[in-house]
């Protein structure tokens, strides 16, 4: 049911796969602790994990390993709320898995790619997100 003023976090919230292990709990961490403005405009959103990229995803994106794959229109583009395709994030445990290994590294990995994809979302590119984590690094100095 929902509430007169819209619906509650918890039925904002993405849909996640019905499964549940440790690493989707880092994921359902990781949308958590976005900012309640970004977060309560996931609703519309699939966030599913998967173990791992295809081939034809891996071709798509011209990536030679993939952590998370937007796809979707952005909130940015026109129409956006009319399109004929839900938006979906896919995030994929085995390279996670394979890239941090200690848990606190899996824990940061898992959240960084969440926000990586939740911004393709909103419109942010590939090219801009290097940009800021530049300006992240350089705003913060080597130490």
């Amino acid at each position: 049911m929902t509430a007169p003023d819209g619906p509650s976090p918890a039925e904002r919230r993405p849909a996640l796969d019905d499964s549940t292990d440790a690493f989707e709990g880092l994921v359902v961490a990781a949308i958590d602790a976005l900012p309640p403005v970004f977060r309560d405009r996931l609703g519309s959103v699939a966030i599913v994990v998967e173990d791992e990229p295809d081939a034809a995803q891996l071709a798509a994106t011209g990536a030679p390993g993939l952590l998370g794959l937007y796809t979707g229109v952005p909130r940015t583009a026109y129409g956006a709320s009319d399109a004929a395709v839900p938006s979906k994030i896919t995030i994929y445990r085995g390279p996670h898995l394979r890239i941090f290994r200690s848990p606190d590294a899996l824990a940061g990995g898992v959240a960084e790619t969440v926000r990586h994809e939740i911004a393709h979302h909103f419109g942010i590119s590939d090219a801009r997100l290097a940009e800021l984590a530049r300006e992240r690094h350089r705003d913060v100095g080597p130490g």
